[in-house]
């Protein structure tokens, strides 16, 4: 692209060899495992509350969300009320389970309560789903960059992929955070500079973005129907965000492992509500973004909704500026991936390695072999997203990701609700419950997802595990 110059790839280069090599300097002195996947239980809450931001929104929020704003209008917005009410009661109920046990993962719980049966099959459960919406998220990464090298997607996939891998493999869990600071407010820069340019390109500025966005209905926030076919509703918003936010901030080990890096309980539920009320700014301004992308092209059409943001950028700002934010693209996408590597790798070594290998408590073992479950797993992802190529034109890459994981969250999280809220409940009714539940929705969403959108999946799922895990079960522990 001809606004694409050479102090751009400058700004680029700099960024991503200083942040690859800054991440694999923090993690120096690595002992055992603790250290590499919960950084010694030392970290700052205010790092882990941005960590647990990046990590969640990503590349996703900067190239996906201002394409939703773009096709729609503010509704996706809703979804954020549901994620601050689920995040209270996951602070609530789920962290002093977890702060009361010198728990490694979030699946230990399980195993407490359970049996290691019931650890296993739901730590397996989430690498499937890691696997598939993460690939997700690092293919969308690969956009801007194809565009400006003319690469095919997957050398541009491999590239982002091979770096981030980098500083995983050597920072462990503390790398992951501290960078994910780092990236997470470069991406939000690169947001506020984006819209600041369009207050110039934009005849009128802003004040003629929002005319025009009112006259278009596309400033509306608040949708009151009933109705389980609209994704973006308040009711699915409140409701299905809430149950989405307990499953995925409460269950899933991407967003738990960082959570158990806090002090203590009171940091980790600090970091965890924290991070609600910034997603919603961080999700209102990017939607803003997306409602002065459409003023400016007009509402022209584009092939893949995912690409409307990264080709303004390409084309329309000046040199420098175009390089730092296609930096903070790869920003949100590293620190999410990374983020990936590190929570699956932690789950294989204590979930599975370290309990079949005899070798629990041996923290030196868990940390080479945690080492080389990142390089298994960083294969994996960049192998996933090359595969998801061919359906990126069928959707946006955000709706994709967070469908693949509301399939299976509802499971998750009603297997944990049993497990903490149920006396009745046994392995063997846990496991049936959510063999159940995450069929359930699976059906749903294979056959009638027109009728029931995406962001009921949570809720349905852990409805239908509790209640089928609570009526077969007998009491017994294990």
């Amino acid at each position: 692209m001809t606004a694409f110059t050479g102090v751009d790839v400058i700004v680029i280069v700099v960024y991503l060899l200083g942040v690859t090599a800054w991440g694999a300097w923090l993690g120096r002195g690595h002992r055992g495992g603790t250290d590499y996947f919960l950084g010694n239980r030392e970290l700052p809450w205010g790092a882990v509350m941005l960590s647990v931001v990046a990590t969640e929104t990503s590349t996703l929020t900067f190239l996906s969300i201002p394409g939703v704003a773009y096709l729609g209008a503010l509704t996706f917005l809703q979804l954020t009320l549901g994620y601050l009410v689920g995040r209270v009661v996951v602070s609530l109920v789920l962290l002093p389970a977890y702060f009361r046990g010198d728990l490694s993962t979030a699946y230990a719980l399980l195993e407490q309560r359970f049996g290691v049966g019931a650890r296993r099959f739901t730590s397996a459960i989430f690498m499937v789903t890691r696997l598939l919406a993460d690939s997700v998220r690092l293919f969308a990464t690969a956009i801007p960059l194809a565009l400006i090298t003319g690469w095919p997607y997957p050398v541009s996939i491999a590239v982002i992929g091979g770096l981030t891998l980098i500083y995983t493999y050597f920072g462990g869990i503390k790398a992951v955070v501290w960078v994910d600071a780092l990236q997470m407010g470069l991406y939000l820069v690169g947001a506020l500079v984006a819209a600041i340019a369009l207050q110039y390109l934009v005849p009128g500025g802003w004040g003629e973005i929002l005319a025009r966005s009112a006259q278009a209905g596309k400033l509306e926030v608040l949708d009151f129907r009933l109705t389980l076919s609209v994704p973006y509703t308040f009711w699915a918003g409140l409701l299905g965000g809430a149950f989405l936010t307990m499953a995925s901030h409460g269950t899933d080990q991407l967003i738990v492992q960082r959570l158990l890096t806090c002090r203590s309980l009171k940091a980790s539920q600090a970091a965890l509500v924290g991070s609600a009320l910034a997603v919603m700014v961080q999700f209102a301004v990017f939607l803003l973004v997306g409602l002065g992308l459409w003023a400016f092209y007009g509402g022209q059409a584009f092939e893949v909704s995912d690409e409307i943001f990264a080709f303004f950028i390409v084309e329309q700002l000046p040199m420098g500026i175009t390089g730092l934010l296609i930096a903070g693209v790869f920003a949100a996408a590293m620190s999410s991936l990374s983020s990936s590597i590190n929570s699956l790798a932690s789950a294989s070594a204590y979930d599975f390695w370290a309990p079949l290998r005899g070798m629990t408590g041996d923290e030196a073992r868990v940390l080479k072999a945690g080492r080389a479950f990142t390089l298994v797993w960083a294969v994996l992802l960049i192998g996933g997203a090359v595969l998801f190529i061919p359906l990126s034109r069928e959707t946006t890459a955000v709706e994709m990701a967070l469908g693949i994981a509301s399939v299976v969250y509802g499971g998750l999280l009603g297997a944990f609700g049993l497990g903490v809220l149920s006396r009745r409940a046994d392995q063997r009714s846990v496991i049936i419950g959510m063999a159940m539940g995450i069929g359930t929705v699976t059906m749903i969403w294979l056959t009638v997802p027109e009728k029931v959108a995406w962001p009921w999946f949570a809720l349905i799922g852990a409805a239908v595990t509790f209640v089928v895990g609570w009526a077969l079960g007998s009491g017994r522990k294990r």
